[in-house]
């Protein structure tokens, strides 16, 4: 057998583990009050945080006139947003740390699951097409 025919494909399982996230952006204004503490999250913690997580890319974004955000790129190609307003400097790591252990996946209700079939119908697919024309 080659060597080249040999490959092993990275996936989360039992010997590996592969992070979803891919991407946080903090976006805050430089002069509103409500973006205090997350300019003061961004000051004080911001590069333990980067250290921590190597494999997250972090990026600093200005966001004039508007509410402070924390918004998470997955590598599903799905994205989540958490406003930061109002927040102290705990429950913004709590976000923060939210968003890093998140999959990025859409939630699925638990109580109300749909129902999927593999198999076709027994009638077949119902077209108009194919019906006969009502007498009139």
């Amino acid at each position: 057998m080659l060597r080249g025919t040999l490959r092993s494909f990275p996936a989360n399982g039992h010997a590996a583990f592969l992070p979803q996230i891919r991407k946080l952006v903090f976006e805050c204004c430089d002069r509103w009050p409500s973006s205090e503490t997350t300019r003061n999250y961004l000051f004080t913690r911001l590069v333990g945080l980067a250290r921590d997580n190597p494999h997250v890319e972090i990026v600093v974004r200005q966001r004039v006139h508007r509410e402070p955000i924390v918004r998470g790129f997955y590598i599903n190609n799905r994205d989540k947003v958490i406003p930061l307003n109002g927040l102290s400097l705990a429950e913004i790591t709590q976000k923060v740390h939210l968003l890093l252990d998140s999959s990025g996946a859409k939630i699925k209700p638990l109580k109300r699951r749909t129902v999927e079939s593999n198999t076709e119908s027994v009638r077949g697919i119902w077209s108009g097409l194919h019906a006969d024309r009502p007498d009139l």
